[in-house]
Order: structure tokens, then sequence, then C-alpha cells
């Protein structure tokens, strides 16, 4: 089993960094493989809804970030989203990445367990997680929950580190997408018949 964790942070090495490694160190006891993904600093380029993704099957802007988690996607079993608080929202080249994402790439991410990370110094946490989740809600994917809301505080280099409490929920993650990763492969079920979509438009 193996876990994708997306730094979202322009900082390789920062807050956000050291969340999701606690979160990994945590899977990596339980016999689960990581791997992380820093989105680095580099321009995101977003989503311009020229819909060739359904003709191309993926995005049609041909860039490395893209095409890398893409590609990771595919095999991985599990997703992770850390991200720092901007303006109580996600860093928006996270946001850039994700709408092409998730948009282009729905066959890889269905009913593949998902969870969200917010770093922040005060407060804006819950609205950017409550923006993370609604990409996992709206492609079919489980929310792996914790024993508290996935956030961690800290604003210079390294402060997270003595947040105890959101260390611990780091950890808590970790163990409990683990766990549900188990439970669907004990399981062995089918995954549930899904109805060709309908999109209803509202304006006539």
């Amino acid at each position: 089993m193996k876990v994708l964790l997306i730094n979202g942070s322009p900082r390789k090495d920062g807050n956000t960094a050291r969340a999701l490694n606690e979160v990994a160190s945590a899977l990596n006891a339980e016999g689960v493989e990581t791997e992380i993904v820093n989105l680095g600093t580099k321009p995101v380029q977003g989503c311009i809804s020229c819909y060739r993704c359904r003709e191309l099957k993926r995005c049609a802007l041909n860039d490395d970030l893209y095409n890398a988690v893409r590609s990771k996607l595919e095999t991985a079993d599990g997703l992770i989203v850390g991200t720092p608080v901007y303006y109580a929202s996600p860093n928006g080249s996270l946001i850039a990445l994700l709408d092409r994402l998730f948009f282009s790439s729905k066959k890889h991410l269905l009913y593949k367990p998902a969870a969200a990370v917010a770093v922040c110094r005060r407060g804006g946490a819950t609205a950017a997680l409550d923006c993370l989740n609604k990409y996992f809600t709206i492609s079919n994917m489980p929310v792996v929950p914790s024993q508290y809301w996935n956030i961690i505080h800290g604003f210079v280099p390294g402060e997270v580190a003595q947040d105890a409490e959101g260390l611990q929920t780091m950890r808590t993650l970790g163990r409990n997408m683990a766990w549900m990763l188990r439970m669907i492969e004990k399981a062995g079920a089918e995954l549930p018949q899904r109805e060709a979509p309908l999109s209803t438009n509202f304006i006539r």
C-alpha cells in the first residue's frame, strides 16, 4: 500500500513539510509506503476551462508538476494534501494544480481515501480544510478522520514542533489512513455501481 502526500507549500522544508512528515512517519510505522511531492516555487498554471481533457483524458496544459503528480496518483492507494494557510484559504498554486488534476483525472482518484492538512499561524485553517475537502467529496473519495481537525500551528520554520496536540493529530491521521486502507483491502468488496453522470443547468 502506498500513500501520496502533496506538500502545497513553496517551502520544501517548512512547517507544512514537517506536518506531512509526521503523518508519513506514522504511515511508515504501520507498513504503508509514502512519497511526498513538493509544490515548489515555480508558477502553476490554473485551469482555463478548455474542456480538452474530455478528449485527451488528461489536462491539455503539459507541465512537469501536473504530469508527475498524475503519474504518481495512478499507483497510489491514498492521498493526503497539505497546505499553508494564505488569507483563510490554501496556497493559490496548490488550488491551480488541484483544479486541473481533479477535473481531468477522476479515474485515478475514485474511492481512494484522502485527507487534507492545514498549517496556520493563528486562524483560517478550518476554511482552508473545507476548501480542500470539497475536492475529495466531489470525487467519490472517502475522507479519513483524525482525533481533531487536521490543523497544526506554526509561523517561522520548525515552529510546528512546539504544537504537541497538532503533531499528535497528524500521527493519528496517519494511523487512521493505514487502518482504512487495510479495511478496504481486507473487505475486497466491489466498487459501488455508478450511474451515468447527470448535469443540470439552472439557466435555460
